[in-house]
């Protein structure tokens, strides 16, 4: 029993890859996603804490970097499967919980059991920290299926995973982060003169068309 193990195993998320089973030019691994998405997470507190908001730096920073380190223990599910019902998504939810728990009880000391049960349960909430982590990592999720689409990979799951990825983005508008993302890092990302992809310009303002006719 050690924080060794735990450790040890930080170097294995660099061995398991995001979005299995699908060809594609650039692999991620869930070490780099988190990573990714506890960056993108600062931003976007930024974002919120510009516009006034009382952002806990602490529980932000602990629930981005920390937020699929189950997945040591179940791999990445592919986002439609592990989306497709409310009931799946709970079993998932259940099995990783359950297997997080048993490595905590197994590998780490108990005077660091507590702290880390909360560190490592889903921080995915209603609270604006829980808020910018579901923005954030669904942003991160965009850029991978975008960077694909942009090397023209044929496959038709990343235009999927890119709509559903703004799709769930947007319904965070009311944020002011999320706003400054539509309005001005969105704008830039469809605007580039590499990206002449029109059938993602397609999707993107017809999604935001949507929006602003909600």
């Amino acid at each position: 029993m050690g924080i060794h193990k735990y450790f040890q195993s930080l170097s294995d998320l660099e061995g398991i890859f995001r979005c299995p089973g699908v060809f594609k030019y650039q692999e991620h691994s869930v070490a780099s996603h988190s990573f990714k998405v506890a960056t993108i997470a600062q931003f976007l507190a930024t974002v919120e804490a510009q516009d006034g908001k009382t952002v806990d730096w602490k529980t932000m920073y602990e629930r981005a970097i920390n937020h699929d380190y189950s997945e040591l223990f179940t791999g990445d599910i592919k986002t439609p499967v592990k989306y497709a019902l409310p009931k799946l998504r709970e079993l998932f939810s259940q099995v990783e919980g359950s297997m997080t728990q048993e490595f905590l009880n197994k590998e780490f000391p108990p005077e660091f059991r507590k702290v880390y049960e909360g560190r490592f349960k889903e921080g995915k909430d209603s609270s604006l920290e829980g808020r910018i982590l579901s923005v954030a990592d669904k942003i991160d999720l965009l850029y991978e299926a975008y960077g694909e689409i942009q090397k023209g990979n044929p496959e038709p799951l990343f235009f999927q995973i890119y709509k559903e990825a703004l799709a769930s983005i947007i319904k965070f508008k009311d944020m002011a982060a999320v706003q400054y993302f539509i309005h001005v890092i969105l704008e830039e990302m469809i605007n580039e003169e590499i990206s002449s992809h029109q059938k993602i310009k397609a999707i993107t303002k017809r999604l935001l068309a949507g929006e602003s006719s909600e």
